[in-house]
């Protein structure tokens, strides 16, 4: 016994902290796996996530050049009942599946609208005159809508006095040339700063994945709210719109 406890007593000192060590790293290891696990279930949720219908009975589609060679029947049986389209960016963008966009939609029964990007550094004539170029007024089109979000290629940040006076005369050249009103779609972070949706009366359209947006100055009427799902017929992530039903109250 003595022996036995001269050799217990004899063992290496480090056994102890590396059999410790490596208890902690299979720990580590399989917090860091569910970690992973639980990353890949949310994204498995929300490429699929869509607002449930019988809330929302009209819901839509935002797609743009990104999404490729779209199949509108794929999209329309994947839930689709209109589609956003980029169009216009500034004063020179143009979007190059938007004529085809436009027309394959049409064909296969998909209501389709144009969204202009706005540039704060682009004069509000020469992106009316951008996008009266490039969108073809339509009686069968959806209003058309102003992309307001804030850009990296484009520095300036004009007072709110000037951006709502030169949006107001965007505004007024693009809906002469439709023939409608348009919406406007501020991003949160824009609208915190400009309050766009106090100074310009326009139906609004809000943009928060999941959850419903509460930042404008008025109740939305079109909610983006997811811009991560994915469908059949169209490549990569698309936005994902809803409609509030009309008499409903948020």
């Amino acid at each position: 016994m003595a022996k036995g406890a001269i050799q217990r007593r004899n063992k290496p000192a480090t056994t102890g902290w590396r059999d410790a060590a490596a208890r902690g790293l299979r720990r580590i290891g399989g917090v860091l796996l569910l970690a992973v696990l639980a990353i890949g279930v949310g994204l498995w949720w929300a490429a699929r996530w869509t607002p449930q219908r019988a809330q929302y009975p009209l819901q839509g589609v935002t797609l743009d050049a990104s999404n490729g060679q779209v199949h509108w029947g794929s999209v329309k049986a994947a839930g689709a009942d209109f589609a956003y389209l980029a169009a216009t960016d500034g004063d020179s963008g143009v979007d190059p599946l938007y004529a085809r966009n436009m027309a394959a939609a049409r064909d296969a029964g998909v209501r389709t609208g144009p969204i202009h990007h706005y540039s704060l550094c682009r004069l509000a004539t020469d992106q009316a005159a951008n996008f009266i170029r490039h969108v073809p007024r339509r009686t069968d089109a959806l209003p058309p809508v102003v992309w307001l979000d804030y850009d990296d290629r484009c520095p300036d940040r004009p007072t709110r006095a000037l951006l709502l006076s030169e949006l107001a005369t965007f505004l007024a050249q693009i809906e002469a040339h439709m023939g409608k009103r348009s919406l406007i779609a501020p991003g949160a972070a824009f609208e915190a700063d400009y309050k766009v949706t106090s100074g310009i009366a326009r139906t609004t359209w809000l943009r928060r994945d999941f959850f419903e947006p509460d930042y404008g100055a008025h109740p939305w009427v079109m909610w983006q709210a997811n811009h991560y799902l994915r469908i059949a017929g169209a490549d990569g992530t698309v936005g994902w719109n809803v409609v509030r039903p009309e008499g409903t109250t948020p």
